[in-house]
């Protein structure tokens, strides 16, 4: 096996991680964040609880963030769904995914939206893999402009004076 076989497959790893975390949450009614940071520091103590991949508290991290966007741009792109509706573990598999396709720079988006299926495929209903597709299919067209946007802000606010500044 090759390392960036091997890479994928931790990163997959991580990917499931964050959906379990994210389900998880949302049925206790929990943040995703406190839950997943909790569940690593267990894991530095107790041998029991698996190790818990950075890559997994990244994507909880950056989708617990941004989870009012994210929300946003599935729900425009639902056709006769409402994001409401949708098993709470497809609508974890969407999140991260659209987080990824939007700002996981390091990751092509051909490999967001196929791991995305592959998380459905293991996880959700037999019709979930062809709608999460078909979802992120539209997703995909818009997730240049979206990364384009982001890297113009960031650099704007990198430009920017501090402040109260005399720049």
């Amino acid at each position: 096996m090759s390392g960036s076989q091997k890479k994928l497959g931790a990163r997959h790893k991580a990917r499931k991680r964050a959906v379990d975390f994210l389900f998880e949450a949302e049925a206790r009614d929990l943040d995703p964040v406190d839950l997943a940071t909790e569940r690593a520091e267990l894991a530095g103590t107790d041998d029991a609880v698996a190790p818990v991949n950075p890559y997994t508290v990244t994507l909880v991290t950056g989708v617990a963030e941004n989870l009012d966007r994210l929300d946003r741009v599935i729900a425009d792109h639902l056709q006769d769904w409402t994001l409401e509706r949708l098993p709470a573990v497809d609508r974890a598999v969407l999140r991260i995914a659209v987080w990824e396709l939007f700002h996981a720079t390091d990751v092509p988006p051909v490999v967001a939206v196929d791991e995305a299926v592959e998380l459905a495929k293991e996880l959700s209903t037999d019709d979930s893999p062809g709608f999460i597709n078909g979802v992120l299919g539209q997703v995909v067209l818009v997730a240049p402009q979206v990364r384009a946007a982001a890297a113009a802000t960031s650099q704007r606010t990198e430009a920017a004076p501090e402040p109260g500044t005399d720049a």
